[in-house]
């Protein structure tokens, strides 16, 4: 029952979703951290797995990077596989002081740039938010491994490379802690077929201080986010 964008069969993919933007970051999960992990989709090599973390199943699915691009597999996922629950695991770029690399940041709310929520509700605002059980579960999971994490709004953003002077500032203005690209329209996708999604995310550049992670401290840091992530997981009735 392959859709036009995943060639996995019915059952295929467990209930709930890891989403992260890049497929070969969904291959390192699931080899690393999944039982016995099965490749169920290649399609346009965007990689998804299904296996089993500590006997629980779950699958990771790569999203590619932007809104169109995870509205496209999410919907897939919700509707022609049953998928209830989806977590983003990505990147962020931090707008405050008070976050430093590698730190993990929780969106409990998600504001954009992008039209598609507004879309959905005929030109009205949308609150783009968390679910909360998932939401409190990850704030467990990092308190309970001693994690630097923030929880609060994000900013996901059509543009990688702005041209506007002041975005950022008016951002940091308004508390958001950190831009990435792909959360509101999740939510947004949640709210609509009733289902309990949630961004993690990772501080990998700054964009006050101008720095940048390593490569060596992105492989470090992101896996106490998959951690967070799975301990998520395991924390879904």
């Amino acid at each position: 029952m392959s859709t036009p964008h995943l060639r996995a069969e019915a059952g295929q993919f467990a209930e709930t979703v890891l989403m992260p933007g890049d497929p070969l970051r969904a291959k390192f999960i699931a080899e690393t951290y999944f039982e016995d992990p099965v490749l169920v989709t290649d399609i346009r090599n965007m990689l998804g797995y299904t296996g089993t973390y500590k006997g629980k199943p779950v699958s990771i699915q790569g999203s590619g990077m932007g809104v169109p691009s995870i509205s496209i597999y999410a919907t897939e996922l919700i509707r022609f596989y049953g998928v209830k629950n989806i977590i983003r695991i990505g990147s962020c770029g931090a707008l405050t002081e008070e976050l430093s690399l590698g730190d993990i940041v929780i969106g409990v709310g998600a504001g954009t740039d992008s039209l598609v929520n507004r879309t959905r509700l005929n030109g009205w605002d949308f609150s783009a938010t968390a679910d909360f059980g998932l939401t409190r579960s990850a704030v467990e999971a990092s308190e309970a491994r001693e994690l630097n994490y923030r929880v609060g709004n994000i900013f996901t953003s059509d543009l990688f490379y702005d041209p506007n002077e002041g975005s950022f500032d008016i951002l940091e203005r308004y508390g958001f802690l950190a831009v990435e690209m792909e959360a509101a329209g999740l939510y947004g996708l949640a709210a609509e077929h009733g289902i309990a999604a949630l961004a993690i995310c990772t501080v990998s550049d700054h964009i006050k201080t101008k720095e940048v992670m390593s490569a060596e401290d992105r492989q470090t840091s992101f896996n106490d986010m998959m951690l967070v992530a799975l301990d998520t997981v395991l924390a879904i009735d």
